[in-house]
């Protein structure tokens, strides 16, 4: 935070491996997958804490971690004059020849880090989910409260919740009484009987709190050594756990329609879906807001260009893009190509993907350096998708990095 204000280490958990996302995720982890055509996923939590002036943040990671180690340290530059910095830290195993055996475990074998800051609150975010949030007001409320955590929630249909990590408020609306991992059948909320909290896999913890539960916590042998599955329960058992709810967070330049938007996008079918969202008159989550920008790397390319009666609508183009078929309700990365007679529609396209001269690519993600040949089609033919690529529970089609297209 700014001198004078209340100091902040912020730690991103990035280790996770995102089976679920396969096969976006056979190469990279989890943070490090294209969002938006331009972003990584970590962008939006490392652009959420550096928006809100938590400057000094390590970023622990541990699955095939080299490219999003190498997004980091070329993008994430902080000035070094006032000793700012996101910095990536790989799993060190400063306890003993293993890796990490689950979040809180991985916060625990990186305790140096807290110990050479010695700041007075630790912010520990998720990595992989597209949101804005001001984690000051958060922070405020924790400050306020005393609590040893707090704990990010938002409400979601209680159908949903098996998901999640879910918070049952105690009858002051903010201390937590009960915290479940994933409950199939949870009570719903007094004033919304069919709605939960569910966790954001965001936390404010005082210093003292997070050290105490880590060490605690190292000594249960029954423990799954997680945030959300160890951590959070011990702390809600001694009464020192407290719910921020995310739908009063407010941000500069926010509409009232992508208030509060916020998305786990731990699933093929999840990570289309909020791609849909970016692409509408009114988004739903608006990459346009210029007053709480989502920072990342720009490569040096031309802008993108159209030929040869080439158009696109209602889609995202990136920079270097060249369009010469006909693109509608997509996301392109920067370098994508669309040959003549092609046509893309409502698919994903991520780096330096070509789709060849009268091909057909419909509700597909192509991860980058696909090359879809001249009149071959994708997501024309269901059985016949289903046998060369993935295929999500509703159809999405995905192809990995760099993979052959029949």
């Amino acid at each position: 935070m700014r001198r004078g204000g209340p100091s902040v280490l912020g730690i991103v958990l990035a280790g996770g491996e995102g089976k679920r996302l396969m096969p976006l995720t056979a190469d990279r982890a989890k943070p490090a997958v294209t969002f938006g055509g331009t972003y990584r996923l970590v962008d939006f939590v490392l652009s959420n804490l550096v928006n809100a002036d938590v400057l000094r943040i390590c970023v622990l990671t541990q699955y095939k971690s080299h490219s999003l180690d190498r997004h980091i340290t070329t993008t994430w530059r902080m000035s070094s004059l006032l000793g700012n910095y996101v910095t990536p830290v790989p799993a060190q195993q400063r306890l003993g020849p293993r890796w990490y055996l689950g979040s809180a475990d991985a916060i625990l074998q990186s305790l140096n880090l807290v110990h050479d800051e010695q700041p007075e609150y630790v912010a520990v975010f998720g990595a992989d989910h597209v949101y804005r949030m001001d984690p000051r007001q958060m922070l405020q409320q924790h400050i306020e409260s005393g609590a040893g955590v707090t704990v990010a929630g938002i409400r979601i249909p209680r159908a949903e919740s098996s998901a999640f990590g879910v918070i049952q408020p105690g009858s002051d609306g903010q201390t937590i009484e009960t915290f479940l991992e994933k409950p199939a059948d949870p009570p719903g909320l007094p004033d919304a009987p069919d709605c939960v909290f569910a966790s954001m896999g965001n936390y404010i913890f005082s210093t003292k709190a997070l050290v105490e539960s880590l060490h605690r916590d190292a000594e249960d042998d029954d423990s799954v050594h997680d945030m959300g599955g160890s951590i959070l329960p011990q702390l809600t058992a001694r009464g020192e756990a407290q719910l921020y709810d995310f739908g009063t967070n407010h941000i500069p330049g926010e509409t009232s329609r992508d208030r509060g938007y916020w998305r786990d996008v731990g699933t093929l079918d999840a990570y289309y879906d909020a791609h849909m969202d970016l692409i509408a008159e009114r988004p739903a989550f608006n990459l346009f807001n210029r007053s709480w920008p989502i920072y990342t790397h720009s490569n040096q390319l031309s802008p993108a260009r159209f030929n040869a009666g080439g158009m696109a609508s209602e889609s995202i183009i990136s920079a270097g893009c060249l369009i010469r078929g006909q693109v509608t309700r997509s996301v392109l990365s920067p370098g994508v190509r669309v040959d003549p007679g092609a046509v893309v529609q409502g698919s994903i396209l991520h780096d330096n993907v070509v789709v060849g001269r009268g091909a057909v690519v419909r509700g597909a993600v192509l991860d980058k350096n696909v090359e879809v040949p001249p009149g071959a089609t994708i997501g024309v033919n269901p059985e016949r998708d289903a046998e060369l690529y993935t295929v999500s529970k509703a159809g999405v089609i995905a192809l990995g990095k760099g993979q052959l297209v029949s």
